[in-house]
């Protein structure tokens, strides 16, 4: 049976990194709404352009749009057996078109994976994030410092800190997060998915808990 994982978490909580990590031990394919936005983008799609039309005029993109990123993602081969969700769904109505999409593949969401962590802890890891410009890879100043500073170890892009990552503008990113998504969390609360993961702990400790949630 195909297994599909869906991860919440507020910002900051390292759901991006847990996501990846849980891709690498179970096999399941990490789809990130972030990269698919990205991906369409860049390549030019139709569902890219049209993206890129509401983005720039500063609106939000509308779900069918984005539902059509996910829904060409999923039908391809390596998510055949699964995928690990990741920014998507934000909202019961994404949830509801998500469940309509794997049921197409006669499979469900399995379990969704909330990580989750104190306000403090979360602006603590948020305002000491730095961003590459070329693709995006994560740097920590005190948890996951680039070898060089300034510089990504892996393309060697500038790296640059998010206006969103800056402390004064965190604690009302996280505070958004939660009145805009915790529909989301009763909704797979009350369909009994929802597993609660202490996000505070070591990576590794996040990770084996996660596992452990995924397994049973």
């Amino acid at each position: 049976m195909a297994q599909y994982i869906v991860m919440l978490g507020p910002p900051g909580v390292g759901k991006g990194t847990q996501a990846k990590i849980l891709a690498e031990k179970t096999g399941l394919v990490h789809v990130s709404s972030g990269d698919l936005f990205r991906e369409n983008i860049k390549n030019q799609t139709e569902l890219g352009l049209l993206a890129q039309s509401y983005m720039n005029k500063g609106e939000l993109v509308p779900d069918d749009v984005t539902i059509g990123m996910v829904r060409e993602r999923v039908s391809r081969a390596d998510c055949k057996v699964g995928a690990i969700l990741d920014g998507f769904p934000r909202t019961p109505v994404q949830a509801d078109a998500l469940k309509t999409m794997l049921a197409e593949f006669g499979a469900d969401v399995d379990v969704v994976p909330f990580v989750t962590a104190t306000e403090q802890v979360l602006v603590d890891r948020l305002s000491g994030r730095w961003t590459c410009r070329a693709e995006g890879h994560a740097y920590h100043e005190k948890h996951n410092p680039p070898k060089q500073p300034g510089v990504c170890d892996i393309d060697g892009s500038e790296l640059y800190q998010r206006d969103d990552d800056k402390a004064e503008t965190v604690k009302r990113r996280i505070q958004v997060y939660f009145e805009q998504t915790s529909p989301l969390i009763e909704y797979y609360k009350n369909a009994g998915k929802l597993i609660e993961i202490d996000g505070s702990q070591q990576i590794d400790q996040v990770s084996e808990a996660l596992l452990a949630a995924v397994q049973k």
